[in-house]
């Protein structure tokens, strides 16, 4: 499906025409096109080459075709070439699922190029429309609507991420949570964010060559709204950093009350072996194949049993004032 768009002197004036009349729109230098193609084949991109009239470059073309680029910004002689992912968190499997979308942009035409239907272009559609007092500066108009959505996905799927891990936390000192259940649930969450990471940081580069002034791709006007955006790349990017440790803190932690743990139920096993062991060495004692005080004697019996009960009272007064039992 290919969606089309031509803004003249900041209005809206068409939408929804053919990719073969783009052409005939860009004669007008009033005229400011954005069209979309989704998983297009080599014909298609030929045509999108013919009806710009600008040499695409040949290696911007091959990372359309082969998707899994790490988000970037290629500066050619014609055109740049911008390369972004939206993402969020599936709320079913719990997992980080993310979209790539390719962009050439020129001095009066967007081009977006999805990898899949995944990338939700009529959100991005909403933000122009919102923002329809901003459409009189063009192709910077629609980048910035673009890269807000973008990252406003990526802001939107850190904040599911940090809900996940407040939820490990409550968990952590869980008695009914096992570990092999926490740090299944850990690998998974420290995965996504390690996939996240790889996705935001690089955004920062790509924001911040736009806003470089000997460029002169954003004007003035709309050098406020490009630094929003760049401070909310920021923003992500030390909160993905943030959770990472916070992750690592919390395997820590779990590993340190089990640890903990261990070493209270080794000390109160301990502490009963030590009582068990005065009734065995009376007995052991009594035992013996040989005359001794109390051999076959009805006090002999009674002394040994007060011995007995006596000396492990007294381990178990000591221990748990010591708070080993």
């Amino acid at each position: 499906m290919v969606r089309t768009r031509c803004y003249r002197d900041g209005k809206l004036h068409r939408e929804g025409f053919p990719i073969a009349e783009v052409s005939d729109f860009l004669e007008d230098p009033a005229c400011t096109i954005w069209f979309d193609l989704c998983q297009p084949d080599q014909a298609q991109l030929e045509s999108l080459r013919d009806e710009l009239h600008l040499k695409l470059h040949h290696l911007a073309l091959e990372d359309v075709l082969q998707p899994g680029q790490r988000p970037k910004l290629d500066h050619y002689p014609e055109h740049l070439f911008v390369v972004v992912y939206s993402m969020f968190v599936d709320q079913a499997t719990r997992r980080l699922d993310s979209h790539e979308v390719s962009v050439f942009v020129t001095r009066n035409a967007l081009v977006t190029v999805r990898a899949d239907d995944g990338f939700d272009i009529d959100a991005v559609v909403r933000r122009w429309d919102d923002t329809v007092d901003l459409a009189a500066k063009g192709v910077p108009f629609l980048l910035h609507g673009l890269l807000d959505y973008v990252v406003d996905t990526h802001y939107d799927a850190m904040q599911e991420m940090d809900t996940a891990i407040d939820g490990l936390e409550d968990l952590l000192f869980d008695d009914r949570m096992s570990d092999d259940q926490l740090q299944r649930r850990t690998f998974s969450i420290r995965k996504d964010l390690v996939a996240m990471r790889r996705l935001v940081l690089p955004m920062r580069e790509v924001v911040n060559s736009l806003m470089r002034r000997d460029l002169e791709i954003v004007p003035p006007e709309l050098t406020p709204y490009f630094q929003d955006v760049y401070d909310h790349v920021l923003r992500v990017s030390e909160w993905t950093d943030s959770l990472r440790d916070l992750l690592a803190n919390i395997l820590e932690t779990r590993l340190t009350v089990r640890s903990n743990r261990l070493n209270v139920i080794m000390k109160k096993v301990t502490s009963w072996a030590a009582i068990i062991a005065v009734p065995t060495a009376v007995t052991g004692f009594y035992g013996q194949n040989l005359p001794y005080p109390g051999f076959q004697q009805w006090w002999g019996f009674w002394i040994s049993t007060a011995v007995i009960l006596s000396a492990s009272s007294v381990l178990y007064l000591i221990f748990k004032r010591k708070d080993w039992l």
